[in-house]
């Protein structure tokens, strides 16, 4: 591990909650996918599989900032258990309602339920900022924790997936709930490097949405997270129509290791420039990288195509994370990453759902139109709110990048 890296660790107990963050999110790349996986095996309906997907991300969306919400008040401790336990007995019915087959409405509500689960990610993030805020270590961090989000996204799929495939339907949503479960459990005994909470009476009141900001962001993030529910969907479809839906895990894989070696090559460097223009770069790279997909002949062929989509993925979060210390109170950061995130989520429903049916509709080649729509729109979308990114609120956070540059101003 490159210095920088390793100097994050001096802290005491941030490899604790480091270890506990990796196995409370791997989840999140887990269940959507293996939920997929299970019903497509168990009923051969891609439409069905893709809508129970797109209700859990739909449902993490509505309920992930109100726990954030509650944990920037309470603490993590008192929140993250009672929101955990309350996604776990959801998972429990899921697997119980597709394996004897019960109605569909009970796949749904489970679906539902199991969207209570929290953003273990912005907890591990917010306690990063509560060490390093204000020094450059906190851009090396958000960088680390974009790469270990990545490596989830790489071992998830194919943990998932291939059980799912190899074992029985309901062993990759079975293992992730496993996994959620000692995840944070894990963190929220981890008192010492946890967050102080803010109380409603010393927050200033109202939600982390109010800033013009954090708006731009989010409603970009929708249309970026279609891209991830389409490509994941399709990308499975696309390999059972080639005779190999194992290998879907792998493909997807490749994707998130694109992102993965970015996050780690930008973590080492240092920008002195605004972050919005590279935010905004970022995006417009997303968009142009699905172009490809759409000549996509072969599951090879395919793989070198997500991977260098994947490049611009990493290098985005992280420069959004900056953006959102900008423009989000200290006392609301964790519900501010959490909106990003439910950006995500919604768009993730939105994508997979969307990619199912046309699937059902067209087949698996038609089915990478989606992600290219959704990059064209994320594209538009960003441009569109490109000036309220430049003026951050004068009460914010602020990230290092544009400490460093108010600095220099006064000493020139």
């Amino acid at each position: 591990m490159p210095s920088p890296y390793r100097a994050l660790f001096a802290a005491p107990g941030s490899k604790g909650f480091s270890v506990a963050g990796f196995f409370g999110r791997i989840p999140i790349s887990m269940m959507g996918i293996g939920v997929v996986t299970m019903i497509s095996q168990l009923t051969g309906r891609y439409g069905l599989a893709g809508a129970l997907s797109a209700t859990i991300a739909l449902s993490a969306a509505v309920a992930g900032p109100q726990v954030s919400r509650l944990v920037d008040q309470y603490g993590q401790r008192r929140v993250l258990r009672p929101a955990t336990l309350i996604s776990l007995a959801a998972a429990a019915l899921l697997l119980c309602a597709a394996h004897y087959g019960w109605p569909e409405w009970v796949l749904f509500a489970a679906c539902v339920g199991i969207g209570c689960v929290p953003s273990v990610g912005a907890m591990i993030r917010a306690r990063w900022a509560a060490l390093y805020r204000g020094t450059p270590q906190l851009h090396t961090a958000y960088s680390f924790e974009s790469v270990v989000d990545e490596v989830c996204f790489i071992f998830g799929p194919i943990i998932s997936i291939g059980l799912s495939t190899a074992w029985f339907p309901e062993a990759g949503p079975l293992l992730a709930a496993c996994f959620l479960a000692v995840g944070v459990f894990s963190l929220t005994a981890q008192r010492a490097t946890e967050p102080e909470p803010h109380p409603r009476e010393r927050r200033g009141g109202g939600t982390a949405m109010r800033s013009r900001g954090l708006q731009v962001l989010v409603a970009t993030f929708v249309a970026t997270g279609a891209i991830f529910g389409a490509v994941d969907v399709v990308t499975v479809a696309f390999a059972e129509e080639e005779g190999h839906k194992a290998a879907a895990s792998v493909v997807l894989a490749v994707y998130a290791a694109g992102s993965c070696v970015a996050g780690m090559v930008y973590g080492l460097l240092h920008f002195a420039g605004p972050p919005e223009r590279r935010w905004l770069l970022g995006v417009c790279a997303m968009a142009v990288s699905m172009i490809p997909l759409l000549l996509v002949g072969n599951l090879p062929f395919l793989a070198v195509a997500l991977f260098v989509a994947g490049l611009s993925i990493a290098p985005t979060m992280i420069t959004t994370m900056s953006l959102i210390e900008e423009h989000v109170p200290r006392a609301q950061l964790t519900e501010g990453m959490t909106w990003v995130s439910t950006g995500l989520a919604a768009g993730v429903a939105l994508g997979s759902s969307v990619a199912g049916w046309v699937i059902d509709a067209a087949g698996a080649r038609a089915g990478y139109g989606v992600p290219a729509v959704a990059g064209a729109v994320a594209v538009a979308v960003g441009f569109l709110g490109f000036r309220r990114l430049k003026r951050p609120a004068p009460d914010r956070g602020g990230s290092v990048e544009q400490h460093s540059e108010r600095k220099e101003r006064h000493v020139a």
